[in-house]
């Protein structure tokens, strides 16, 4: 499939998800349309975490909630372990949407402001069944595994129980935590809420759309620890999306960087910081203050804006800002492609290689 748009996927029976040739577009009135995503293809293994990374208005967030069929892609594949998401309708979808949980940017307007903690998390379990176990266990189950702490299981125990378990295991106390509102918190905690408020559901694939841009560094740091750690025991994948490179790349295996609705960039987190190809991802990570990693000052990379996803540029999308465009650029689209024979791919006419 090498020069294909997806040369980069895996054998599908070696991935948990599979995205492939996705298009997601929105009207703009009088005619027009928004090509928010383009044709981006890729997949994550049992146990990963794939960042995804680029400018704000690059298809990141569009991307995520495609993923959830809210709303569902215009064109491409979505497969969650074998199941084509794109083509379920009605209960079928439902149930399914239980195994893929989100996690949103801004924790407090995230959360009913009117409802009391334990009542937010354990909405979703009230809405499928408090007493049924959601998918009978992921790699042992999030409920068994907050279980060991005291909570009951999905199949047995009671739904405060569970509750406090999953509070405990984002680290909150839910003597002083459940019985109180969002507004009595910080944005950290109501992140932490956020996160308790998917696990509860023993989600397969966690989604989290800019979980820490919000917040304050320091607290940055430990709501990454914390996603990290509960990957760790609950045995997550995790789709991490992010407008600083600075971030995704601490916590991700791989890295999709995205420019205007396109794949510019995938490749195993510290070979894209160690070789990056593409010359947006370079500007990418020239911007990153004190990197230490000898490249150009950022704007000698790229210039201007990004063009408007109304109308984006013919060829190469981020063609207006490259200092190594040439007339190919304006005709053809670069295919994405691997580089050396690895698992580091690339869509450039004139990667650095």
């Amino acid at each position: 499939m090498a020069g294909s748009g997806t040369a980069h996927l895996r054998p599908r029976d070696e991935v948990l998800l599979q995205v492939e040739d996705l298009v997601v577009e929105f009207p703009a009135g009088r005619g027009r349309t928004v090509r928010a995503v383009s044709g981006v293809s890729f997949d994550l293994a049992r146990g990963e975490t794939l960042g995804i990374v680029g400018e704000s208005g690059c298809g990141k967030s569009s991307t995520a909630r495609a993923l959830i069929q809210l709303p569902p892609p215009r064109a491409g594949s979505v497969r969650l372990d074998g199941v084509e998401l794109t083509t379920l309708r009605g209960e079928a979808l439902r149930r399914t949407r239980r195994r893929l949980q989100m996690i949103f940017q801004d924790p407090i307007s995230s959360l009913n402001p009117r409802r009391r903690v334990r009542d937010i998390v354990a909405e979703g379990p009230r809405v499928w069944g408090a007493a049924a176990p959601v998918n009978g266990g992921v790699n042992g189950g999030v409920n068994s595994g907050v279980n060991s702490g005291g909570a009951g299981r999905a199949d047995g125990g009671g739904l405060d129980e569970r509750v406090d378990a999953v509070l405990e295991a984002v680290g909150l106390d839910p003597r002083t935590a459940a019985e109180r509102r969002p507004h009595e918190f910080s944005g950290g905690q109501c992140q932490r809420i956020s996160i308790a408020r998917a696990l509860i559901l023993e989600p397969e694939v966690v989604i989290c759309d800019e979980p820490v841009s919000a917040l304050d560094v320091s607290v940055q740091a430990q709501i990454l620890a914390l996603l990290e750690d509960l990957k760790a025991r609950f045995g997550l994948t995790l789709v991490f999306i992010a407008h600083d490179l600075a971030v995704v790349k601490n916590v991700s295996d791989r890295v999709l960087v995205m420019y205007l609705g396109k794949t510019c960039e995938l490749a195993p987190s510290e070979e894209l910081i160690a070789r990056p190809a593409h010359p947006y991802t370079r500007a990418l990570l020239a911007s990153i203050p004190g990197s230490g990693l000898g490249l150009p000052p950022a704007d000698r990379l790229i210039s201007g804006e990004p063009p408007s996803p109304v109308s984006p540029p013919s060829g190469c999308r981020f063609r207006t800002r490259c200092p190594r465009a040439a007339d190919r650029c304006a005709v053809e689209e670069p295919e994405i492609r691997p580089l050396n024979g690895g698992d580091h791919f690339v869509a450039c006419h004139y990667p650095d290689i």
